[in-house]
């Protein structure tokens, strides 16, 4: 048993430091794999992805959430101002 004597103080202050590192690793592990953020492009969230503004307008008008008029002007607005020529 003289062996052991020497290291004994040292397990005493790591198994505790340890112990927390191996919880917060299964927290941070369980947090990972349930957490779904919607909205980001191709991040693990499934492969959903958000709507760009013309597929919003889209699904809207063909829901009947828009009549026709609005659907043109605003179908106008974002080709006038959409990023991609």
């Amino acid at each position: 048993m003289i062996y052991w004597n020497g290291g004994g103080w040292a397990w005493m202050a790591f198994m505790p430091l340890l112990w927390i590192a191996l919880v917060g690793l299964v927290v941070w592990a369980a947090i990972r794999l349930t957490h779904h953020s919607p909205g980001h492009y191709g991040n693990g969230d499934g492969g959903q992805r958000r709507e760009t503004p013309r597929e919003i307008l889209d699904r809207r008008y063909a829901a009947g959430e828009i009549d026709t008029p609005t659907y043109v002007e605003a179908r106008r607005h974002l080709d006038d101002h959409s990023p991609n020529p």
